[in-house]
């Protein structure tokens, strides 16, 4: 990894910018947020219809070449919402789309340029319509890999794991690692070892950001304005 070669104040700036961004652009499109949403350069976050729901201590990461989209087509009235839980955290280039219903329970971890979907979007002889659709749940604890596609119907029980590019288009057990294309079961996971999550991370945030903010200003400490320009504009191999 590079050094950082940002002044402390610079970084602070950007990250409030960031929140500022969030407040003003991304947390009006949603039904419901939760305390202390965090959103990496949220203006690559798109947000398609509604109801979008995020709990608690939830974080986003998007990227310019790896936008988070989150879609909702209703099937019919009083149909379509994403809901993701408290503690979640959604990586660049995810996207989520419903018809019916999507949900990710607490402490899920989506990874990069995984599709969540619960809807065909076209149907197989019509293909004007919006095609067959049935809701979709992640359970606790589940944790997506990259680039893995979750297809419509499908349920992924407590502590699961899908491997990086599987498809998944039927239920995953709790406590299992599946993986291929249609995505199998290869591996049981042991439900009474103790399970490290998100949540235990978050488990005092106002403490957390605090000793983060104080790493920062040990890290960045030293780091002036015109180092930091002068890097911008020609940057060396160390």
């Amino acid at each position: 990894m590079r050094r950082d070669h940002r002044p402390y104040f610079v970084k602070k700036a950007y990250l409030n910018f960031q929140a500022c961004y969030t407040r003003r652009f991304l947390e009006p499109q949603m039904k419901r947020v939760g305390k202390r949403l965090q959103v990496i350069k949220p203006w690559h976050v798109e947000i398609f219809g509604g109801p979008v729901e995020i709990g608690n201590c939830a974080t986003i990461i998007a990227a310019p070449d790896g936008k988070v989209r989150l879609s909702v087509w209703p099937a019919s009235a009083g149909k379509g919402g994403i809901r993701i839980g408290s503690y979640g955290l959604i990586c660049p280039g995810v996207r989520i789309g419903s018809a019916q219903k999507v949900v990710i329970e607490d402490n899920c971890m989506v990874a990069s340029r995984a599709y969540i979907t619960d809807c065909d979007w076209h149907g197989v002889y019509d293909r004007l319509s919006i095609g067959q659709s049935e809701p979709v749940r992640l359970g606790p604890n589940v944790w997506i890999g990259d680039s893995a596609i979750v297809c419509k119907g499908v349920r992924v029980g407590e502590n699961s794991i899908v491997g990086a590019g599987a498809v998944v288009v039927s239920d995953i057990p709790p406590n299992t690692v599946a993986v291929g294309n249609p995505a199998r079961v290869v591996k049981q996971l042991d439900p009474s070892r103790p399970m490290t999550t998100r949540s235990q991370w978050y488990s005092d945030p106002q403490k957390l950001f605090e000793q983060i903010d104080r790493l920062d200003r040990s890290i960045l400490g030293g780091n002036s304005l015109s180092g930091w320009i002068g890097h911008l504009l020609a940057p060396k191999r160390e």
